[in-house]
């Protein structure tokens, strides 16, 4: 039996990056995929027709996740589709780099609202479903630079940190209802994002990075499968690095 059969995952940020990883290896065992984007456009319809490939339910979204009252609504609209919700996925996320010096309120207000609130909003909405359900499994993504910092990074890694906080809380509050909570620290992925780096800024990356290699999408998507299955029944409350040993 394949490790999520049948459970019905909610990823946001999904049409492509490693929320697309993670919807694809939640479909190839066996989950019905919902995800969301800011827009539904030919990109993620794409990604919709390689996850329905799987033989699972798929279908994306157009939500923006830091809007309280959108997420409410999607969430129930993706319960009347999918009947149930047993994971939720809090990936979306942005990035607004730069000095502290020089970061202006709108650069802090974007990535807060956009990678935590939106954490706040999805987790606000499945709770109930998955409190009637007697269990769930809720992921956010975090990073490594939410642990250790970053430079150029206070808005995204207070972000992040904050991210890490919330899952542990919600361990905590939830756990008796059997829910679970949890994070994934990734450290630095190869993306579309991180290809347009010169090879000199990847090469300089790897030697800090003792696996000497940059992680994919798929690295952190099996993780995402190990914390949503019933493989990790036991672990909540968690943050699990995904970094090459990066941080440790």
């Amino acid at each position: 039996m394949k490790l999520l059969e049948g459970k019905t995952a909610v990823i946001t940020g999904a049409a492509r990056g490693i929320g697309k990883a993670i919807a694809l290896k939640y479909a190839s065992e066996g989950a019905n995929i919902a995800f969301t984007d800011l827009v539904i456009d030919e990109n993620a319809k794409a990604t919709e027709a390689e996850i329905a490939a799987y033989g699972v339910k798929a279908k994306g979204y157009a939500s923006n996740a830091a809007n309280f009252e959108e997420t409410h609504a999607v969430v129930a609209e993706i319960l009347k589709d999918f009947g149930r919700i047993d994971i939720l996925v809090n990936n979306a996320g942005i990035t607004r780099d730069g000095l502290m010096m020089r970061m202006d309120e709108k650069q802090w207000d974007a990535v807060i609202t956009v990678n935590l609130k939106s954490a706040f909003n999805f987790i606000h909405a499945v709770t109930p479903i998955m409190m009637r359900q007697k269990g769930g499994s809720i992921i956010n993504m975090a990073s490594v630079v939410g642990v250790s910092g970053n430079a150029g990074q206070a808005n995204y890694s207070a972000s992040k940190a904050g991210m890490i906080g919330l899952a542990k809380s919600i361990a905590k509050e939830l756990g008796s209802r059997g829910i679970r909570a949890n994070a994934i620290a990734p450290g630095f992925i190869i993306t579309d994002m991180t290809a347009k780096l010169s090879d000199e800024v990847k090469a300089e990356w790897a030697k800090q990075i003792p696996l000497r290699r940059g992680g994919t999408p798929e690295d952190v998507a099996n993780v995402a499968t190990f914390l949503a299955s019933d493989l990790s029944s036991y672990v909540t409350g968690q943050v699990i690095h995904c970094c090459g040993g990066m941080n440790m």
